[in-house]
């Protein structure tokens, strides 16, 4: 077996959460960013920024008052393993909380949790009480729950703010970051459940443990949501730097023609890219949605799918996206029909150049990675 193939199991593994947070505890702020400065923790949201260096802003930060949020607003298409974490190991989640106030000087913490996964949050509720009663007198932390309602571009962590004080979920102009001006403008820490559960691991395991783990740009392992046309779908924590020819080898049918590397705002990796590309943030970053294709599968269908829910779910508050994303779905139609010139689809490749840099938000930046990588690997598909 390949080594990248080797079972990896941190995640899910047993692990005495009071007994790390009391480690952490007794540690020196500086130390435990010390320790995630070696480990090479990237957030896991998909984004990849480092932990150490968003929590020595956040620390650094003046202020009294500061938060630590978990971004649990799962709503990238194809992603469903926070919500698995968060049923299996809600306590290390909690841990990592309390490890990262220690680290800031937060106080008060809070779970962003998906709306369609309120059925969660008594359960989360009484953990969380549990949690607090375990770690009583150790740390004066307290983690409450607030419910989304469903906006897919709440998944951005100033949109997310946005919400959390009771306006409508929008990006916010950055700078400020979060770390210096963010939940009721004060200094926050927003990190992904996956990110918070590494943390734990890496305060129980020590930050070399994680470092020997991936690639020199990629370091550690990775939780995914593996679904489509494979035998064996579900969560599966892979370590990083895998190829993508090794990752189809594991859970494709035999006939996997496409690989959605990051859900809808990601990447459509071909057959003939498969041994190239590599699964980590040298390659094709992913916040953890890994979709199969085989040769039954439309490209166009599945674009135009894509296209549906960018246009449903932008916030509309910039023009790049509200009004770039019905473009590009009413341009495939019409070159699908024959309104059109296959020429056209240059033209609206032309306006994602737009969208990428001009949008708000990663919404309307990260449409053109599959728009672009569709119809540059499947283009036929399109056309006819």
């Amino acid at each position: 077996m390949n080594k990248m193939q080797e079972k990896i199991n941190l995640i899910f593994s047993d692990c005495e959460v009071c007994e790390v947070v009391s480690q952490a505890l007794a540690e020196d702020p500086e130390q435990i960013l010390k320790m995630l400065l070696v480990s090479s923790l990237r957030g896991r949201g998909g984004a990849g920024f480092p932990t150490s260096l968003k929590w020595k802003f956040a620390r650094q930060a003046p202020g009294d008052r500061k938060f630590v949020i978990v971004n649990a607003d799962e709503g990238e298409p194809g992603t469903f393993k926070d919500r698995e974490i968060l049923e299996k190991v809600p306590y290390k989640v909690f841990a990592g909380m309390a490890i990262c106030a220690h680290t800031i000087g937060a106080r008060e913490g809070f779970i962003y949790l998906r709306g369609e996964y309120n059925y969660m949050r008594k359960t989360l509720e009484e953990q969380i009480q549990d949690f607090h009663n375990k770690i009583a007198g150790k740390l004066d932390f307290v983690i409450k729950i607030v419910s989304g309602a469903g906006a897919y571009v709440c998944g951005e962590e100033t949109a997310l703010i946005e919400s959390m004080e009771g306006k409508r979920g929008e990006p916010r102009n950055k700078p400020p970051y979060p770390v210096t001006a963010g939940y009721l403008g004060c200094p926050t820490v927003v990190n992904n459940v996956e990110t918070l559960v590494y943390v734990t691991m890496i305060m129980k395991m020590g930050p070399q443990h994680f470092a020997s783990l991936g690639t020199q740009h990629s370091r550690g392992a990775k939780v995914f949501s593996i679904s489509g046309d494979t035998p064996i779908p579900g969560i599966y924590e892979l370590e990083l730097g895998m190829s993508l020819a090794e990752f189809v080898e594991l859970f494709g049918d035999g006939d996997t023609k496409a690989v959605q590397v990051g859900g809808a705002g990601g990447f459509c990796v071909p057959r003939k890219k498969f041994t190239e590309t590599i699964i980590g943030f040298e390659g094709v970053p992913t916040g953890g949605s890994m979709m199969l294709f085989n040769s039954t599968r439309s490209m166009y269908n599945v674009l135009h799918n894509y296209l549906d829910f960018f246009c449903e779910e932008s916030c509309g508050q910039c023009t790049p996206c509200r009004v770039g994303c019905q473009q590009l779905r009413k341009g495939i139609e019409e070159v699908k029909n024959h309104s059109l010139k296959p020429v056209h689809l240059d033209v609206l490749k032309k306006m994602t150049d737009t969208m990428r840099y001009a949008s708000k938000c990663g919404l309307g930046q990260s449409v053109p990675n599959s728009f672009n990588s569709i119809i540059d690997n499947f283009r036929e598909e399109i056309i006819f």
